[in-house]
C-alpha cells in the first residue's frame, strides 16, 4: 500500500520535481521512438501533447512555489524592519517544501495578529499615561499660578528686611540664603508653567554659529570653580535654517549647563553642528547638533528614563529640564537622544529637518 504523503494536495517541491523529470524524459522518449519509426502516431501525438501540458503546469508550479518563498522573505525583511525588537515575529524557523511555505505563512500570520494586539494594547497605555500627563500639567500649572504671588511679596519682604541689617552681620547670610531658595522655587515654577503651555515654535532665519555664541557667552558663566574647556566645531557648509533660534537657544543652554554640572573639577564640553544626510524622509537634509562632555557617564539603567517629565538624579534638580527640551525639538519636527559611557561622558544628538527660507514650514507641535 502506497504512503498517503504520495498522494497529498498540493504536491510537495520534490513530487512537483520528480513529475517534471518524468514528463520532460517521456517527451524525448515518444520523440526518440517516432523518429526511428518514421512517422507520428495520432496516439503517439496526443501523448506528447499531454506531456507537454503536464510539464508546464508542473513547471509554473515550481515556480508559483519558489515565487511565494521569494515574496515570504522579502516580507519577513520588511517586518523586521517594521518591528526589529518583536523577537517572535521577526523569528525564523527555516523549512522548505510546500507544507513548509503552508506552515511559515500560517505562523507569520499569526504571530502578525498577535503583534497587533500588542502594538493596540500599548498605544491605548501610551494614550492613558498622556491624558494623566496632561492633567498633572494643568494641575501644576494652577499651583504653579497660585504659588508665585505669594512668592513675589515674600521675596520682597526678604528684600526690606535685608536693608535694615548691616552688611557685616551675621544674620544677612541667613538671609541670602533665603532669597537663594526663593530663586530655585520661582525657576521650578517657571518650569512648571512652560511645561504645561508651551508655546509653538516661531520659525525663523537661524544662523548656529550666532546661536552657540550667544549659549556659550551665558554658560560660561556657570562654570564657577571648574576648569572646563569648550570645543565648537561648526561645519562651513552648513546653511542659515528656519527655526526658532529663542527655543533652540534654551535646548542648547539647558544641555550645556548639565554638562557643566556632570564635571567634577575639570572637564571638556564639545559642540558640534553638521549638516546630516542620513534619512531618506527629508531628501535636503537635516542640522544635526551634538553636545558632549567628559563627565562621570548616565547609568545605563537611567538612560531610558532621563527624558521623563519629573525624573531627575540632581539634588535640587526638577526633572523637566530634559522633557522640555526633547518636547521643543518634536515640535520642530526633530529628534533629541542621548547615548552615554560610564567614566567617559555623555553625548545628546539633536537633529531636526534642514527647511530653507522658501519652503513652507508646518508647525506640527507634540502635546
Amino acid at each position: 500500500m502506497l504512503p498517503k504523503r504520495l498522494f497529498r494536495f498540493p504536491p510537495t517541491f520534490a513530487q512537483n520535481l520528480v513529475v517534471l523529470i518524468a514528463s520532460m524524459a517521456g517527451i524525448l522518449a515518444l520523440v526518440v521512438y517516432e523518429s526511428y519509426q518514421e512517422g507520428l502516431t495520432a496516439r503517439h501525438g496526443v501523448a506528447i501533447a499531454l506531456l507537454a501540458a503536464l510539464s508546464a503546469a508542473t513547471g509554473m508550479l515550481i515556480y508559483q512555489e519558489r515565487r511565494s518563498w521569494v515574496l515570504l522573505r522579502d516580507l519577513r525583511s520588511a517586518i523586521a524592519k517594521i518591528a526589529p525588537s518583536y523577537a517572535r515575529l521577526t523569528a525564523t524557523n527555516p523549512s522548505t517544501g510546500t507544507e513548509g511555505l503552508e506552515k511559515e505563512i500560517r505562523t507569520l500570520t499569526e504571530r502578525w495578529t498577535e503583534f497587533c494586539v500588542h502594538c493596540q494594547r500599548v498605544h491605548d497605555t501610551e494614550m492613558v499615561h498622556a491624558e494623566h500627563l496632561a492633567t498633572l500639567g494643568e494641575i501644576a500649572a494652577g499651583v504653579a499660578h497660585e504659588i508665585r504671588n505669594p512668592l513675589a511679596g515674600i521675596a520682597g519682604a526678604i528684600e526690606i528686611i535685608t536693608k535694615d541689617f548691616p552688611k557685616d552681620h551675621p544674620d544677612r547670610e541667613v538671609l541670602e540664603d533665603l532669597r537663594q531658595e526663593v530663586r530655585r522655587i520661582e525657576k521650578t515654577l517657571n518650569e512648571l508653567l512652560v511645561y504645561a503651555r508651551p508655546k509653538p515654535p516661531q520659525f525663523g532665519q537661524t544662523d548656529m554659529k550666532e546661536t552657540v555664541a550667544r549659549t556659550l557667552q551665558l554658560a560660561r558663566q556657570q562654570t564657577g570653580s571648574r576648569k572646563v574647556e569648550f570645543s565648537i566645531q561648526i561645519s562651513p557648509t552648513l546653511p542659515r535654517f528656519l527655526a526658532d533660534a529663542e527655543q533652540l537657544h534654551q535646548v542648547l543652554l539647558n544641555l550645556i549647563l548639565n554638562g557643566i554640572q556632570a564635571i567634577d573639577r575639570e572637564g571638556k564640553i564639545s559642540i558640534e553642528a553638521r549638516r546630516y544626510n542620513g534619512d531618506a524622509q527629508y531628501p535636503t537634509g537635516m542640522v544635526e547638533i551634538d553636545v558632549a562632555d567628559t563627565g562621570p557617564g548616565i547609568p545605563p539603567e537611567h538612560l531610558d528614563r532621563i527624558f521623563r517629565p519629573f525624573y531627575t538624579t540632581k539634588r535640587g534638580g526638577t526633572g523637566l529640564g530634559l522633557s522640555l527640551c526633547r518636547r521643543i525639538i518634536a515640535a520642530h519636527g526633530g529628534t533629541l537622544s542621548a547615548e552615554s559611557e560610564l567614566t567617559k561622558g555623555s553625548r545628546f544628538i539633536i537633529r531636526i529637518p534642514l527647511r530653507e527660507a522658501a519652503e513652507e514650514v508646518k508647525q506640527v507641535y507634540a502635546q
